[in-house]
């Protein structure tokens, strides 16, 4: 209930992105698809407009929405790289990024994110901010070749890692179900918040995030 008061009075200060993006979040909201929450946006907003990051990287594209999103927040010399492997998310990002990325700022990289991680790594590629947004279980996977492919000083941005509350509880309070998932994220944060690479702070947002700095 504090929660939602809360959202309901920050709502008043909330800076607009443009009309397309609320038309976007209203189609995804109706269709089920999962999206970055407002408090997600305000942080996401906050840093990358006071970072300016060059290069990001977006594990997890869905249907473009957050890439979109994070476009608007960014100079125009800024590029945004973007991995999805989910045909049917695929579909609408195309659409959604032919019709609101006129200028190709975003590169959409189709297939699995961990064979895409390692490609990248193996070209060389760098980034200075890289925003996680995928399958939860599979984020520890991704950490080595994500912190490989973060430059010095660069951030990590690491999405829903509370995963709608169950990471906090016992692990025989959530469903048998969800016991992998919920083993897999507190894994997670017990390696990122003990990285030699990465100064990490987490944040109860949304659906709770990290921030993670790579040491110089």
């Amino acid at each position: 209930m504090e929660q939602e008061r809360m959202e309901v009075f920050l709502e008043r200060f909330r800076q607009e992105p443009p009309s397309y993006i609320r038309v976007l979040e209203k189609q995804a909201l109706a269709e089920d698809v999962p999206i970055i929450r407002r408090g997600t946006q305000d942080v996401l907003r906050f840093l990358l407009r006071t970072r300016e990051p060059e290069r990001l990287l977006e594990i997890g594209t869905a249907i473009g929405y957050s890439a979109l999103f994070m476009k608007e927040c960014l100079p125009e010399k800024s590029r945004i790289t973007t991995i999805e492997k989910v045909e049917m998310r695929l579909v609408e990002a195309r659409k959604n990024l032919a019709e609101y990325d006129k200028e190709g700022r975003i590169r959409l990289l189709e297939g699995e994110a961990a064979e895409k991680l390692h490609e990248l790594v193996k070209k060389g590629e760098t980034f200075d901010f890289i925003f996680m947004d995928a399958a939860k279980g599979q984020y520890l996977n991704f950490l080595p070749d994500v912190a490989a492919l973060l430059t010095p000083s660069g951030l990590l941005v690491s999405d829903n890692i509370w995963h709608e509350g169950d990471v906090m509880e016992s692990r025989y309070a959530v469903t048998r179900r969800d016991r992998t998932i919920h083993g897999r994220m507190r894994e997670y944060l017990q390696a990122i918040t003990h990285h030699e690479q990465l100064e990490t702070i987490c944040l109860p947002v949304g659906d709770g995030m990290t921030i993670s700095q790579k040491r110089n």
